[in-house]
């Protein structure tokens, strides 16, 4: 998506402020926020449906099940103190509709993932009780006829790997190959995804070009994403262009611009061209006591694409265009992340200068943006309906 703000910012030479437009003066330091005004460097989602057999080894069923430990994962920021509302908090799955595995590590496929995903329902896994690490020979993609919830819930020992040459996890209401549920498939309330106590290791889509491509790990579109104590390691996307992202999550066309929870989740070492962690066009977010670090944005030449370059490089962890739409950050840390372009740690660009965002209780600290970042929120690059707010947050 070329935004006609970017566009004028972009052209401005790196050692000043980019300029928004002439009457856009610079975001300027809020007063009562710990950000200072530096110079810029010029370097319950539902409740389970009822139980049905698994699709793990032969006899596996929901009561056969064990339920998911609690916190065998460590992940996010163990010291967020970020209240996280119901519709954001884990899924009960000590009833599954589906089982993958027989209680062994060989009885967790890739092939019955694919089938647990393709199925829908409330998801488990049954791979005995050490860690396991499934490498997914196919993508699990979503079938929009099936759910109308998915939950797939790692009980913590669980990795799902793309082995660095695939993407992971596919939802998308406007695809035809997953089916059309309904006549507006941009704007439907289900299927409603929910990925917990899960770790997503080595996506990979480059080369996947369906929707601009994007979301190495996850990529969703439509319905509803949430995402719940999971850890995100070493995923990829798309080397360069200049509006693609998301090493590790891509979203697109959320039911009514609701926002996408991130709770408790930690995002490491994703590389793309935006959005090392995180990516969207118009859609919102609420990230809650979680931990983006080592993430880089490594395109080159922003959006639009520059002359004589492919294009990107911005929002070293979290990238996001469009219209109106809003982020929230809180109990969060967010540090080591960089950017070729701008917004080491952020990069939100509202076209219509309605969206907004809001910094609570958070740290964002060591997030160096090579080219532009918006004055006084080290970082951050931002245009928008108003300054961010910033709440007992730090910014360095």
């Amino acid at each position: 998506m070329t935004s006609l703000a970017a566009l004028l910012v972009l052209g401005v030479a790196t050692a000043t402020l980019p300029a928004c437009a002439p009457n856009d003066p610079a975001p300027a330091f809020e007063a009562g926020s710990t950000a200072s005004p530096t110079a810029l460097p010029t370097g319950g989602q539902g409740d389970a449906p009822g139980a049905r057999d698994g699709l793990g080894g032969p006899g596996a069923s929901a009561s056969a099940s064990p339920k998911p430990a609690n916190k065998v994962l460590a992940a996010g920021n163990p010291n967020g103190t970020a209240t996280v509302p119901a519709e954001a908090r884990a899924v009960d799955t000590s009833k599954p509709t589906r089982t993958i595995g027989s209680g062994t590590p060989a009885s967790c496929t890739s092939a019955a993932v694919v089938k647990a995903v393709a199925a829908g329902g409330v998801i488990t896994f049954n791979c005995g009780p050490a860690p396991v690490t499934i490498k997914m020979a196919a993508t699990a993609k979503v079938r929009n006829a099936n759910g109308p919830k998915i939950v797939l819930d790692g009980g913590g020992t669980v990795t799902l790997s793309g082995q660095g040459q695939r993407r992971i996890l596919y939802m998308n209401t406007c695809d035809e190959a997953q089916g059309f549920t309904t006549s507006h498939c941009q704007n439907q309330d289900h299927p409603q995804l929910t990925v917990q106590n899960l770790t997503f290791a080595d996506g990979n889509s480059t080369g996947e070009k369906a929707e601009g491509g994007g979301g190495g790990a996850i990529f969703v579109r439509g319905g509803r994403l949430k995402v719940v104590n999971s850890r995100f390691v070493r995923n990829r996307c798309e080397r360069t262009g200049p509006d693609l992202g998301g090493a590790a999550v891509r979203v697109l066309s959320q039911y009514e611009n609701k926002p996408v929870y991130v709770v408790g989740s930690t995002f490491d070492g994703g590389s793309c061209s935006n959005g090392g962690a995180l990516s969207s066009i118009g859609v919102s977010w609420v990230v809650l006591n979680s931990l983006l670090r080592n993430n880089e944005a490594i395109g080159s030449g922003a959006n639009p694409a520059k002359s004589g370059t492919p294009g990107g490089g911005s929002g070293g962890a979290i990238y996001c265009d469009g219209n109106e739409f809003t982020v929230r950050i809180a109990g969060t840390i967010i540090e080591n992340n960089t950017a070729n372009e701008g917004g080491g740690a952020v990069f939100f660009v509202s076209n219509n200068r309605t969206g907004t965002m809001r910094i609570e209780n958070s740290t964002l600290r060591r997030n160096p943006s090579a080219k532009f970042e918006t004055r006084g929120y080290p970082g951050i690059f931002f245009l928008g309906a108003r300054n961010p707010t910033l709440t007992n947050s730090k910014l360095s």
